[in-house]
């Protein structure tokens, strides 16, 4: 299943008639949740059922706007409200004779005023309406379709840059696995700095290796090195499976960094190879918020 990114476009364009043609078009953007939000004529508000349940039954995740452009022909028969201009007529010469007016109604000026003009709006009819109904429920299937092909597109875009992010961190990990041995001499030489500082050069050795035992065990990282390198493989896993990852993808990552800072927690302040270790930690935080952010738009 491929990685879908929540970001994607997708338009369609048909005529259902002489009279009648509309497009159809979807957005999409990232969003923590599905998001659905239509705009339809108000002539067209009864498929707004369908098109969500459409909609949900195909995404996840995102923020999705569909909108609906009806365009209806010009060439329409046009005529007047015969009712309504007699009435017109009839009121001007009525205030004509009260007011002992003189002249005669201007037919522009009454062809102008409201509700005079009405044209045969046949692309208006029942019938009409109904076709469209169908159309857009069948139109509604492919266009998806479009957009999750576009999504998919996307989504490639983010697995390849993802796999780079978790290629560097792993070299940055492995890099601090590759400087630990030299940790442990480290501390002892610092230990033995302070030993020396409080006590002279008199201490007992045995006591001097047990001290250092104890630091070396409280500031050992092989357990999160370990951790770091389980839950880099566990991303590659996810991202090849693609699906709804999203939110796992999220989770690992705060793990991930969870992990960096207790490293750079136990290896601060030692200075030569710690401060080299200090650097390869601050580089896996760099690279673990790259990758956060592109998550971000990952179903």
């Amino acid at each position: 299943m491929p990685l879908y990114s929540m970001t994607g476009f997708a338009r369609v364009q048909v005529r259902v008639n002489d009279q009648l043609a509309y497009t159809l078009s979807l957005k999409s953007v990232n969003h923590r949740f599905l998001d659905v939000q239509l705009r339809l004529p108000s002539s067209l508000d009864a498929l707004e059922m369908d098109l969500r349940r459409a909609l949900k039954d195909a995404l996840v995740r995102g923020h999705v706007e569909l909108t609906l452009s009806v365009e209806r022909s010009t060439q329409q028969a046009a005529g007047y409200n015969r009712e309504l201009v007699a009435a017109y007529l009839a009121a001007f010469s009525a205030a004509r004779e009260e007011h002992a007016l003189t002249g005669q109604p201007d037919l522009n000026a009454i062809l102008r005023l409201p509700g005079a003009l009405q044209s045969d709006n046949r692309a208006a009819s029942d019938d009409d309406t109904a076709a469209l109904t169908a159309s857009v429920q069948r139109e509604i299937v492919p266009l998806l379709e479009q957009l999750k092909a576009m999504r998919a597109r996307e989504g490639d875009s983010l697995e390849t840059i993802l796999h780079g992010a978790l290629d560097r961190l792993a070299q940055a990990v492995e890099g601090v696995a590759q400087l630990r041995p030299e940790i442990e001499q480290r501390y002892q030489e610092r230990l033995t700095q302070r030993l020396t500082a409080a006590t002279g050069n008199e201490f007992n050795r045995q006591r001097l290796l047990e001290e250092v035992a104890i630091l070396v065990d409280r500031s050992d990282i092989s357990e999160e090195l370990a951790r770091m390198n389980t839950h880099i493989g566990h991303f590659r896993e996810l991202l090849s499976a693609g699906g709804e990852v999203g939110k796992k993808l999220d989770f690992l990552l705060q793990e991930m960094n969870r992990e960096a800072n207790t490293l750079l927690s136990k290896t601060g302040g030692l200075g030569g190879k710690g401060t080299r270790i200090t650097e390869l930690g601050l580089a896996m935080k760099a690279e673990i918020e790259k990758a956060r952010e592109q998550i971000q738009n990952v179903e």
